[in-house]
């Protein structure tokens, strides 16, 4: 019988410099050279990226362009620890802490936004 598991989505960066920095000190990334960009992994799942003379195909009938999407990571720690991590950057939190339910129940997010504007959460299930 098969199994369908989630492997990995695409985003669109206007800056692939300000957004591998972000990516890789924000969220912690493993940054992968790919084409003339860059991909985004995270262990077993990552984010493939359009950027500046990089365009996947096929592509989406309606590309996503930069700040154009929603993704929600989980953070395994307090949420107030989140916070704080983002601070520690100069991330501001748009919003949270919030109660809100994840792929695994009920969690505890904070909101916050990448360089290009895509809204970013981190979602604590503890």
């Amino acid at each position: 019988m098969s199994r369908i598991s989630f492997d990995h989505c695409v985003i669109h960066v206007g800056d692939w410099e300000r957004a591998m920095v972000f990516y890789r000190d924000v969220l912690e990334a493993e940054i992968v050279p790919y084409g003339r960009g860059y991909l985004f992994r995270f262990g077993a799942v990552q984010l493939n990226t359009h950027g500046p003379e990089q365009i996947g195909h096929p592509r989406a009938q309606l590309p996503v362009m930069p700040g154009g999407s929603d993704i929600c990571f989980e953070w395994t720690g307090p949420i107030e620890d989140a916070a704080a991590h983002l601070a520690a950057h100069g991330v501001a939190v748009e919003l949270g802490p919030v109660e809100r339910t994840g792929a695994r129940g009920q969690g505890m997010s904070v909101y916050f936004r990448d360089p290009d504007g895509s809204l970013l959460e981190f979602i604590s299930y503890e």
